[in-house]
């Protein structure tokens, strides 16, 4: 009877002491409970931990490149941002919704002195100064076809640099080229200052083109950077299309695949001046140019002429025009007499000037010369798409 009794005793105390702890995890939980409920009602979810604010730029640096946004982030808030040079001009800047990031918005300038203080919305402070790159040349580029312009379907976009580039991959990439119907095209280095873009086909008219040629502040090797942004847009025209053929002396123009008009012409004279095949693209346009052929290398005393023209259209960098041969009526359509222009009477030059456009196809085909090189400025055509889509920037190749 009494071992029965000390096992009920026993056995009632465990049952105390399971129950006293089942209390005291009930109370903690319901502690728990309140102290979130406490912070529902203040509307946090979350405590945040002050941090200091991360600056993009480190304490003294040197040789920043100005055109890198400057950024300050901190998960504890921004309350105030600012950065000075160092005569006190404060940089323009914004931060975006929730005051978590500010970033500069404007370009900073060369050889100048930054400093950046930002305190957290906890009171935390943090400060950077730093340097900003002085460059050794500074590279400015401009484009053709001008803003505004509209041109003909062989028309390349082409950038004219005041420097040559060490880095020409860093110049084609602050470059972007947008087209209304994602025209396949590439870049290619026709100089080492001269780069053009062109389509793989002719443009298709009614194209819609805006290039836009983020430079300034980028390293372009060697002490190089850029100088200023450029951009431009243009409109592709309607086709204009011109045919020149030796075999028959004639030029004849066609609009959107329809022959407009056909005269009679004559080329550089066979077996010394011969005007080489291929495709050219309409340049300048004069109403009178003094045409030197020393310009081209070819002196007075090597068969070389200054001759005054009229109603001269450019069609290569080398110096060949259609222009206005009074002197030459006799010869067109029977026999080539130039020094590789081609040759058309007052009237005929003068319709001609008036109808072609910048940028306009012209292909000259059954000559004695060779092919005009892709190099002249005009005559990037004359390269095939193979070779162009590879590119050249990768100047040890």
């Amino acid at each position: 009877m009494s071992s029965k009794s000390v096992w009920s005793v026993s056995n009632i105390r465990r049952v105390v002491v399971t129950g006293m702890a089942a209390v005291l995890v009930g109370a903690a939980a319901v502690g728990c409970t309140l102290e979130r409920g406490d912070a529902a009602e203040s509307g946090e979810s979350e405590i945040v931990q002050d941090t200091p604010a991360t600056i993009s730029v480190k304490d003294g640096s040197e040789d920043v490149e100005p055109g890198i946004p400057v950024t300050v982030n901190t998960p504890a808030g921004l309350d105030t941002v600012t950065m000075t040079n160092e005569s006190g001009k404060e940089v323009e800047a914004t931060f975006n919704e929730d005051r978590t990031e500010w970033t500069t918005t404007e370009p900073l300038g060369y050889g100048k002195t930054y400093t950046v203080k930002a305190m957290t919305k906890l009171g935390t402070a943090s400060i950077a100064t730093f340097t900003t790159v002085s460059p050794r040349l500074q590279l400015a580029a401009s484009i053709s076809p001008t803003q505004g312009s509209e041109v003909g379907v062989a028309q390349a976009i082409a950038f004219y640099l005041d420097v040559s580039p060490e880095d020409r991959q860093a110049v084609q990439d602050a470059i972007t080229i947008e087209t209304s119907n994602n025209t396949l095209g590439a870049f290619y280095w026709v100089e080492s200052n001269q780069l053009i873009w062109r389509p793989k086909e002719y443009w298709t008219p009614g194209t819609e083109v805006t290039v836009k040629a983020d430079l300034y502040g980028k390293d372009f090797g060697n002490g190089i950077y850029g100088q200023q942004d450029s951009e431009t847009n243009f409109t592709i025209g309607e086709e204009v299309l011109t045919k020149v053929d030796n075999s028959t002396k004639t030029l004849t123009v066609y609009r959107n695949g329809e022959e407009v008009k056909s005269f009679a012409i004559a080329l550089g004279r066979d077996n010394s001046y011969d005007t080489p095949n291929g495709t050219y693209v309409v340049g300048d346009k004069h109403d009178s140019l003094v045409m030197d052929s020393r310009t081209y290398g070819l002196s007075l005393e090597a068969g070389g002429y200054v001759t005054p023209v009229n109603y001269a259209t450019q069609l290569s960098w080398s110096g060949i025009y259609v222009h206005s041969a009074p002197w030459a009526t006799w010869a067109m359509g029977q026999t080539n007499v130039s020094h590789g222009c081609i040759n058309a009477t007052p009237a005929d030059a003068q319709w001609y000037m008036n109808t072609v456009k910048r940028g306009d196809p012209v292909e000259i085909v059954n000559t004695k010369g060779d092919t005009l090189p892709g190099t002249d400025g005009l005559g990037y055509w004359n390269i095939d798409w193979e070779t162009i889509k590879a590119g050249n920037a990768d100047t040890s190749a």
